[in-house]
């Protein structure tokens, strides 16, 4: 098993997080690593509710690395009245160059903590990749240590 240390500011009381990936994740034939930077930024919800419990925001990162390039999408997150409980989803589409090969693809997020138990998954959207990145498939790792972040990605090309 593979384990991944992460701090995030997602939710505040996030602290510092402990991800184990299963053995799928670590099948995949080739990584890639690299930075970035991150910008989230707060969007009107489309509903407006009594409590303060649901956010969107808006991503921007920028890549460097074996994967470079910019990505841009959304996140939809929930805190809840149970300390320890949370969770996210998010949407973002990448474009850029991958080992020298050029195109884009869609990242989804999926990330929960239920009473301090954290969970993540980021993975490439079936059938997304377009250009040199067509048949991409993979699941891509955020570590974010001492504020500053960095990725793995285990992907395939078919």
């Amino acid at each position: 098993m593979l384990f991944l240390l992460v701090q995030t500011r997602l939710f505040p009381y996030f602290g510092t997080i402990l991800f184990r990936y299963s053995q799928f994740q670590q099948s995949m034939n080739t990584q890639a690593t690299g930075t970035f930077e991150v910008k989230l930024s707060p969007q009107a919800l489309a509903h407006s509710y009594e409590d303060s419990l649901l956010a969107r925001l808006s991503i921007d990162k920028t890549l460097h690395g074996d994967l470079s390039g910019i990505t841009t999408g959304e996140m939809l997150s929930a805190q809840t009245t149970t300390k320890g409980s949370a969770g996210y989803v998010a949407i973002e589409r990448v474009s850029g160059t991958l080992h020298g090969r050029t195109g884009t693809f869609v990242l989804m997020h999926v990330g929960t903590m239920n009473r301090g138990e954290y969970g993540l998954s980021v993975v490439v959207v079936p059938d997304s990749g377009t250009g040199a990145l067509t048949g991409l498939s993979g699941t891509f790792n955020i570590i974010i240590e001492n504020g500053q972040h960095s990725y793995t990605f285990d992907y395939a090309l078919d």
